[in-house]
């Protein structure tokens, strides 16, 4: 196997912070405030909850396999287990379910409508790669794999 060039995409922790910082930037700008009130706070605070915990379990499950949690590296194991069961891409799942969280605690249109371009962002450039690799080093176990288990959800 040929050395493959390192890609020159952001860290995808970055990416959603980006995102983020935008929706912020542009709610400063030009404000389109949604309903805040105690129920957004609390089922904001919930979705950065759980997107959080599904981020733990999902890194704990790739360092008991002793495989990369850098998106960059190299895989040493296909994981089915645990929250790849249900989901291929369970990191970047819990990262969409933490930045809705905080699209919440903004009270803001701005979050919700850059989530779309957020997720086209995520599948163009970090997924494709990601893909791309697990094709490379899995062959027909991943493209089983695929078959069987979402994406996201």
């Amino acid at each position: 196997m040929s050395a493959r060039p390192i890609p020159r995409i952001l860290p995808p922790p970055v990416i959603y912070l980006l995102f983020v910082s935008l929706a912020w930037g542009l709610d400063a700008l030009l404000p389109v405030p949604l309903p805040d009130n105690v129920w957004t706070c609390w089922i904001g605070w919930g979705l950065i909850d759980a997107g959080l915990l599904l981020m733990l379990w999902s890194a704990l499950q790739m360092i008991g396999q002793r495989t990369t949690v850098n998106p960059y590296g190299t895989p040493a194991k296909l994981l089915e287990e645990g929250p790849f069961r249900f989901s291929r891409n369970p990191i970047y799942l819990a990262d969409t379910l933490v930045y809705a969280g905080i699209a919440l605690l903004l009270a803001s249109l701005w979050p919700w409508l850059l989530l779309p371009a957020l997720i086209v962002f995520m599948d163009r450039t970090v997924i494709r790669h990601e893909e791309a690799l697990l094709s490379e080093l899995f062959g027909d176990a991943y493209r089983s794999y695929r078959e069987r288990v979402r994406r996201w959800i």
